[in-house]
């Protein structure tokens, strides 16, 4: 979403960009801007790390296996497969020319050098650094890598396997020109996870688009209050984490009978994850005042925002982006998060809500309480948020930064892009 985003930014700004998509078609609510074709097709990469055969048959029928609506319907029962089974597989796209997708590597270089000839190429996570070598060698120009969640995938595999994967991302990524990270806190974190020199990685914050997006008129109290969570419905986004807060919260003293609004991709994998949870609120008897939806489309997602009082996203997982929260406070709603990843640099330059300690629902809970009692803080702090938002992390702003990076211009050493440190 955060690419698709960019390359959209980057061409109102006259910018000959490209999104290639690999593995499957992107996925996003807002227009889709990738190129139609798609690289390193996930059945045929599937195929090859099985099969011998499948390594060297004719690129006419490789690009069958390639077909949008064929990537796509796979992809639903492919959201069933763990992390951990992929080792293997992502050893293999990590060693690039010698590894089993080969085939897959010579046709994307093959096809930039013939019909893009690119001045610089941005790739959108280090698990693709494989094609960096030879890429450098074929075509000779800047390489950049943005790390934006690697290690969440590389954290599930077992420990040889994630061992030999940072192994070679180093190696691959010796000679790019850049880490672009989307936070401080991931840049020096991602640092010493990769063992790559802190001085490579510059901060460019994420930018969304801000054009559906507006602040509800809420000059009254309204009669029932609205918590809401937008993201995956999975254990590292938090899910558990805010229905035993919301259990916890309406059983305080003087708690508003608020309810609670989710939105986010729920797979089939996380479906028996989301019943348990669901269940924790019935029980309490707090079910009816529990809803969920899918939100398939922008204009959904900003209805959605716009309909909240106070959102929180109480992640386990260290978030390095956070892109949820600025859409919360691009629509002018406070938010209530945990005190680590990109969270506290955010809410620093924002003042656009709380921190609480992490994986701590009580704590959570009186967050929330907090902002839902004082009708006059959580306007405040929406509508600082929603200002800063509209200077500082717009989708023009992340592409301007994006540009001056790759013609060269090097960013503030600190990587702060205009925001302060505490």
């Amino acid at each position: 979403m955060r690419d698709n985003t960019l390359v959209t930014a980057l061409r109102a700004a006259g910018h000959d960009a490209l999104l290639i998509p690999t593995y499957t078609p992107i996925r996003t609510d807002e227009r889709d801007v990738s190129q139609q074709r798609i690289f390193y097709g996930g059945i045929n990469v599937y195929l090859e790390q099985k099969f011998w055969l499948f390594r060297h048959t004719p690129r006419l029928f490789d690009r069958l296996l390639n077909f949008r609506f064929l990537l796509r319907w796979v992809s639903r029962f492919a959201a069933n497969t763990k992390y951990s089974e992929l080792g293997t597989l992502a050893i293999s796209m990590l060693e690039g020319t010698e590894g089993k997708q080969a085939k897959e590597l010579s046709e994307l270089i093959d096809w930039l050098a013939r019909e893009v000839r690119p001045e610089s190429v941005v790739l959108t996570n280090a698990l693709l650094s494989g094609i960096v070598p030879e890429l450098m060698r074929v075509l000779g120009v800047p390489v950049h890598v943005t790390l934006q969640g690697d290690d969440i995938f590389l954290d599930e595999l077992p420990e040889a396997d994630r061992k030999r994967c940072v192994k070679q991302i180093r190696e691959n990524c010796q000679s790019v020109s850049s880490f672009i990270c989307t936070s401080r806190y991931y840049a020096d974190y991602m640092a010493e996870y990769l063992g790559i020199d802190r001085q490579r990685m510059h901060v460019i914050y994420p930018g969304i688009s801000l054009e559906s997006a507006r602040v509800r008129a809420t000059n009254h109290v309204p009669e029932q209050l609205t918590i809401g969570y937008f993201a995956r419905i999975s254990p590292e986004k938090g899910f558990h984490n805010l229905i035993d807060a919301y259990i916890q919260l309406r059983q305080l003293p003087n708690s508003p009978q608020a309810k609670l609004l989710v939105g986010g991709w729920l797979g089939e994998n996380q479906r028996e994850y989301y019943n348990q949870q669901v269940k924790k609120l019935s029980v309490a008897g707090y079910g009816e005042d529990f809803e969920y939806r899918d939100c398939p489309t922008h204009d959904d997602k900003m209805t959605f925002f716009q309909s909240l009082d106070v959102f929180t996203v109480p992640t386990d997982y260290h978030e390095p982006k956070g892109l949820y929260i600025l859409e919360a406070w691009a629509n002018g709603v406070p938010v209530v998060q945990p005190k680590h990843g990109a969270f506290p640099e955010l809410i620093e330059a924002s003042q656009g809500g709380l921190l609480v300690p992490p994986g701590d629902p009580q704590a959570l809970a009186h967050g929330l309480l907090q902002l839902l009692q004082n009708h006059d803080q959580r306007l405040q702090a929406g509508r600082h948020a929603e200002s800063v938002v509209r200077e500082r992390f717009s989708a023009p702003m992340m592409a301007a930064q994006i540009a001056r990076l790759l013609q060269g211009e090097t960013p503030p050493r600190n990587g702060d892009s205009g925001l302060t440190r505490s």
